[in-house]
């Protein structure tokens, strides 16, 4: 496997030898790498794209753990039952009940407020079906929480999670919308993408 990007300084981080050496043999195993710069900066939130298999899950979690990177991600309130819930809790998990998510937005903008450090990842399209159109809740959480936006792609074609470019939020969240779309247009996920209308998150 070829180096792993470096972390900077302000970056938060697992500091788990044991964690780090487990999702490096993870990617090794399964052929995958990571590439791109992840910015020395405490607070950012991730947005990983495309989103077509459960497989994304554990491509995602292990380059979390290689690259030693301490992060929350929002996940269905569903999963997170039984013996389940204390390791997706443990690895960054906050459980969201999609079928009330109004104020998820606002909430996911506060929690940047208390604390020193703190990484959000989220999948722009919402579900793995692989939406043609991203929704915009990532884009307002950042914008809120006045946090830039690190771009994460799952190229399955060349078996790279490829890191950046960083997006500064501007007000016009649906110019941002389409160069992010723009961006991860040429990347081949799992699966075929398919058409659904945009939403808020």
């Amino acid at each position: 496997m070829s180096a792993l990007p470096r972390l900077g300084a302000a970056v938060p981080r697992r500091d788990s030898a044991a964690v780090r050496a487990l999702g490096r043999a993870i990617l090794r195993l399964l052929g995958w790498r990571v590439e791109g710069v992840i910015p020395d900066l405490p607070k950012f939130v991730i947005a990983v794209a495309p989103h077509t298999s459960n497989w994304d899950f554990v491509i995602g979690a292990a380059a979390m753990f290689a690259l030693d990177l301490r992060l929350a991600f929002l996940g269905k309130h569903t999963l997170f039952r039984g013996p389940f819930a204390a390791i997706l809790r443990w690895m960054g998990g906050i459980p969201v009940d999609r079928s009330s998510s109004h104020g998820v937005v606002a909430e996911s903008a506060r929690a940047f407020q208390h604390v020193d450090r703190r990484i959000l990842a989220l999948a722009p399209e919402g579900t793995r079906k692989g939406a043609s159109r991203f929704r915009s809740g990532f884009l307002h959480i950042a914008r809120a929480a006045r946090v830039p936006v690190v771009l994460a792609a799952l190229d399955y074609e060349a078996r790279v999670v490829r890191i950046g470019p960083q997006v500064e939020p501007s007000e016009d969240v649906d110019a941002d919308l389409r160069r992010i779309e723009a961006h991860f247009a040429a990347v081949r996920g799992k699966r075929p993408r398919v058409k659904h209308a945009r939403g808020e998150l």
